[in-house]
């Protein structure tokens, strides 16, 4: 999900530039949703690896895996 909202980010930036500046808005709401469902998923992942025996905590994991925004 996080490498998808990136994505967006830069056509959202391409459009701007482009003049293209009412469908950039609504590629700034779809970047909103985008990053409501990370913040759900991130959850879910976190509380999924703490139901079982994992070594890592859940956050731990899910950081590891998913975020590679602190990369």
């Amino acid at each position: 999900m996080q490498e998808h909202i990136e994505w967006l980010k830069k056509v959202k930036k391409r459009l701007e530039s482009a003049g293209e500046l009412g469908i950039a808005l609504h590629i700034g709401g779809c970047i909103e949703h985008a990053e409501s469902m990370l913040e759900k998923e991130k959850d879910m992942i976190i509380k999924v690896c703490e139901i079982g025996d994992w070594y890592y905590s859940g956050e731990e994991y899910y950081n590891q895996t998913f975020n590679t925004k602190e990369r």
